[in-house]
């Protein structure tokens, strides 16, 4: 690709997605026919300039402000990434193609325009070289995430449920406002790869707004609770937000900007830690759920821990590779979610025992989505998590047992989904169809064919962290010096799996009837939050209400008052004042011009007269040289010869 279809392919990449959902949004009804061709073309050609740029790696740049250009560019850690977002969007929008559940079909140009809006806002956000440009990515995408999640809008719950997520992860966004500020304060600019050179304490200021920034996106604790809500929202959302784009991308600007975090010291290691025990706890709140979508969202929080913590550690290889299989995998299990949702109803695990044998092809992509959550070799996340594991053995022995069990319950929430889906159905089981919504009993194939193409790359992406891929791509994402996982420790993490999944298969009820208040209600976090957070906030909103209610408005109309009191002064002013001097000059000029009006009339005609007179004057001087006597003419004309003679002379 030339220099020149570089930068144009980049900025199509994230103008192409955004036009058109624009265009498909704004236009609603009057758009729907055209919807899903528009949207499917449109997401097509993001995955050609996805692959484009990954390839020729260019960098564009415009000026913003003073010193903070907006700047995109592509890398080896977006080179990864971006085909992967851009893959997985298109093959979500093939599936809601054919999507019967969920409020939907009502209106698709809505709902597709909403899904390339957010597409584009991610595009940016994993192109973004400066933080202006970061910021509007980083703000589109929580925007669009809102009204997706809220996009049934006539239940009250769903747009409740998405301003909970949207306010949630807008109040950790004010950590990057707070991150470019420190990074101006501390000389370090606003290029991303700048700010670890920001200066003093700046520096921990800068680590500290990013750290809580990606860690509300990342949905890790203590914001974790934000994702159950988002559940609300439709499965094709989900398996797009939750999977390789707005979750992913917290994770994924942690991993940019490991070098901040390391150059901090404390901000990696809390890192670390934040993602262990967030994989940890939140894979116990993921074995608690008794509905798949919360079950699939509680693993999404666990999973991503395992990038956090890679993040923290400086494994940015294995973090990466961690992210996309993870993306691949996740997509694939909201996707089958869905497709059982719209087809029996229900999202209840005990409702869907059986639902794998109803449609074979579904069933054995939820089984390889399943068995690569759990960790099962040689799918993906067995390769990829021990990729990350290895990292923590070699910095630290307690991270390493953490991560440890946290896998361990990876492999006992997915054997919990697995074994239910897969043993025949019981008698009676339809009786709990229907409880979300009226099921069509049918799968359509428009449904199944991204299945099998996500179902692909859970299996083999775990090559990312396998001999010989693993050591250039640590290389070119600059943690070439990670430890990478050896045979032990590859055998070990796979038999580990397998021994869970076997407990899990000998003790189905046990492990389906594990629901204990703690990890089902996701650790009370929402109630704690609300208390240290929302509640303070109420009550200062309520007391700023209150201000302008009794002082701000009482000023407002105090000053309406008196304006118009000096107004009607201002009339009665006029109208006694003004007009009567009004009245008194109009006469005074009326009397003015009649003055002048003579003035002028008399002097015209004396003009007139003193003219006409001096006219006759000279008439009767002119008429008495004209007697008709001869010697007159002679002597006229002598007198003309001697004037000239002289002139002559004078001249000469």
């Amino acid at each position: 690709m030339s220099t020149v279809a570089g930068p144009a392919a980049l900025w199509l990449l994230v103008a192409l997605p955004a036009a058109a959902g624009a265009a498909l949004a704004l236009a609603g009804h009057r758009a729907d026919r055209v919807a899903v061709p528009v949207s499917l073309g449109t997401a097509a050609a993001g995955v050609g300039l996805g692959a484009a740029v990954a390839v020729a790696r260019p960098a564009v740049s415009v000026p913003f402000l003073a010193g903070a250009p907006f700047a995109l560019g592509v890398d080896a850690l977006s080179a990864l990434v971006l085909p992967t977002v851009a893959l997985v969007a298109l093959l979500v929008l093939v599936f809601s193609a054919g999507y019967r559940g969920d409020a939907v079909p009502a209106a698709p140009a809505r709902f597709h325009g909403l899904m390339l809006l957010f597409a584009s806002a991610v595009g940016l956000t994993a192109t973004a070289t400066t933080l202006p440009a970061l910021l509007v990515g980083w703000e589109v995408m929580g925007a669009a995430s809102y009204a997706l999640i809220g996009f049934a809008w006539r239940d009250p719950a769903r747009p409740a449920a998405g301003a909970t997520a949207f306010l949630t992860t807008r109040a950790a966004d004010l950590g990057l406002y707070a991150a470019a500020a420190a990074a101006l304060a501390g000389g370090g600019g606003l290029a991303l790869d700048a700010l670890a050179d920001a200066e003093g304490g700046w520096l921990h200021v800068a680590a500290a707004g990013v750290l809580v920034a990606a860690l509300g996106k990342a949905a890790q604790l203590p914001f974790a609770f934000w994702l159950s809500r988002a559940m609300q929202g439709p499965s094709p959302v989900s398996a797009l937000l939750h999977s390789a784009s707005m979750v992913a991308m917290g994770g994924y600007l942690l991993l940019r900007t490991s070098p901040l975090l390391a150059a901090a010291g404390w901000a990696a290691t809390t890192a670390a830690w934040v993602g262990a025990v967030t994989a940890l706890l939140l894979g116990a709140v993921a074995l608690a759920q008794r509905d798949l979508k919360q079950l699939l969202a509680a693993s999404t929080s666990a999973q991503l821990g395992f990038v956090v913590l890679a993040a923290g550690l400086s494994a940015v290889g294995g973090g990466a590779a961690h992210l996309v299989a993870h993306a691949a995998t996740k997509a694939l299990l909201f996707l089958v979610a869905g497709a059982w949702l719209a087809a029996l109803g229900t999202r209840r695990l005990q409702s869907l025992r059986g639902a794998a044998r109803r449609w074979p092809l579904v069933g054995a992509c939820a089984a390889a989505g399943a068995l690569a959550l759990a960790g099962v070799a040689p799918l993906s996340l067995w390769a990829t998590k021990e990729a990350v594991l290895s990292a923590a053995l070699h910095r630290s022995p307690a991270l390493y047992v953490v991560g440890v069990a946290a896998a361990a319950l990876s492999a006992a929430y997915a054997g919990k989904v697995l074994v239910l889906v897969v043993r025949p159905a019981p008698a009676g089981v339809e009786a709990g169809y229907d409880t979300e919504e009226r099921g069509t009993r049918r799968v359509p194939a428009v449904e199944q064919t991204p299945l099998v193409v996500l179902a692909a790359g859970a299996a083999v992406l775990g090559v990312l962290a396998l001999p010989p891929v693993a050591g250039p791509l640590g290389a070119a994402l600059g943690s070439g010096g990670a430890p990478a996982p050896g045979a032990a420790e590859l055998a070990g993490s796979a038999l580990l799996a397998l021994v869970v999944l076997a407990a899990v298969t000998l003790r189905p009820r046990a492990v389906a009837g594990w629901s204990p208040a703690w990890a089902a209600g996701w650790l009370g976090l929402e109630t704690a939050v609300g208390a240290a957070v929302v509640r303070p906030v109420l009550a200062v909103a309520a007391a700023l209400a209150r201000f302008d209610d009794r002082v701000h408005d009482r000023a407002v109309a105090g000053a309406g008052r008196a304006t118009l009191a000096a107004g009607r002064t201002a009339a009665r002013i006029g109208e006694r004042g003004l007009d009567r001097a009004v009245g008194a000059a109009a006469r005074g000029g009326l009397a003015v011009g009649r003055a002048t009006a003579r003035a002028d009339r008399d002097g015209v005609a004396a003009a007139v007269h003193a003219a006409s007179a001096g006219v006759h004057r000279l008439g009767s001087a002119a008429r008495r040289s004209q007697t008709g006597q001869v010697h007159q003419y002679f002597l006229q004309a002598a007198a003309v010869l001697v004037a000239a003679v002289a002139l002559l002379v004078i001249v000469g």
